[in-house]
């Protein structure tokens, strides 16, 4: 495997945040060594002139190896597995495997979790009523989720991937916000399997804790 820099990269990062979530879990999984700085959005400090000459996107998790900054958590996956992996297991290098892998990863960014995102976010932020039209979106998406998970154990190959990884930090957020899991077998079958898996990589501190640190903000929004 190419390696990365020579230093300790660097992750800008919010702890509650279901992206920078994936990155922590994954450090962990490859005993990556990170150099840890919060970036607290919710006051503004992804504002700050230092942060927006680094990332004009001004977002996190940004990371910093070396002078390679990146953002975007799915990319981000992708070159830590490539960079620091012990083997191509998280990201195989088949061809074919790896472009589910990738599609996967595409369907969490752009439908699974968007649409998380559509659905709880305008109410966590900006106190906005719950849109029951968003809802079925995301019923719909989980739905699409539940029979790409026919006949299988994991999400793309036949082991645990970084798709496993982003997705199931989706569904863990979802199920904190207390959506209703209970007409998708599939889905909640995998997401056991998955988190039985990740145990040994401190799931509940890094994933499962701010999970639940996510839904209590947005549960304090409902009430008002």
């Amino acid at each position: 495997m190419q390696r990365g820099g020579t230093m300790t990269p660097t992750l800008y990062y919010l702890p509650p945040s279901p992206p920078c979530r994936c990155i922590l879990l994954l450090a962990k999984m490859l005993d990556l060594p990170l150099d840890l700085k919060v970036i607290n959005i919710l006051e503004g400090e992804q504002m700050k002139p230092e942060f927006l000459e680094m990332n004009p996107q001004h977002c996190v998790p940004t990371l910093n190896d070396d002078g390679l900054v990146l953002w975007e958590s799915r990319a981000i996956l992708s070159y830590m597995v490539s960079a620091f992996g012990k083997d191509d297991a998280l990201y195989p290098k088949d061809v074919r495997v790896r472009a589910l892998v990738d599609q996967r990863l595409m369907f969490d960014l752009g439908t699974l979790y968007q649409r998380m995102v559509e659905y709880y976010f305008p109410t966590m932020f900006m106190g906005a009523p719950l849109d029951e039209t968003k809802k079925a979106k995301l019923n719909e998406a989980l739905g699409w989720f539940d029979d790409i998970l026919k006949g299988r154990q994991f999400s793309a190959a036949e082991q645990f991937t970084i798709a496993d990884l982003t997705l199931m930090v989706t569904i863990s957020q979802i199920e904190a916000f207390g959506f209703d899991l209970v007409s998708f077998n599939r889905v909640r079958q995998w997401y056991k399997r998955c988190k039985e898996f990740m145990q040994p990589y401190d799931y509940e501190e890094l994933n499962g804790n701010q999970a639940l640190v996510l839904a209590e903000m947005f549960k304090e929004k409902l009430q008002k």
